[in-house]
């Protein structure tokens, strides 16, 4: 269902390959199924909403558990990826999607 990922899954960390920006911290890759699962589950709710600044990505946090987060990326030709992370990573990964200029609140 997941598969182990770096604490630091970003675009720079080489051969591990991610959709996330700006070094947004994550423990684990979601497959597919098992992300819009949980996403679409009526007890899972948004938490953010994030877009890419040429308005052809998104990054939406939800919260899975009272203990996990799910990030959904939707990239420009409309796959979606999914990662899961603690929800003690949640200000971090807010504070990191706020200090890069590609990425705006879409709130």
């Amino acid at each position: 269902m997941a598969t182990n990922a770096s604490t630091s899954g970003s675009l720079t960390d080489g051969p591990a390959k991610t959709a996330l920006p700006s070094e947004v911290p994550y423990r684990t890759r979601l497959s597919w199924e098992l992300g819009t699962r949980v996403i679409e589950d009526e007890a899972t709710e948004r938490r953010s909403h994030w877009e890419g600044s040429d308005g052809t990505w998104e990054l939406t946090v939800f919260d899975a558990t009272t203990t996990t987060l799910v990030m959904r990326v939707r990239t420009p030709v409309g796959r979606e990826r999914f990662y899961g992370a603690e929800m003690s990573m949640l200000s971090s990964i807010h504070a990191r999607l706020e200090a890069d200029v590609d990425w705006q609140r879409a709130e």
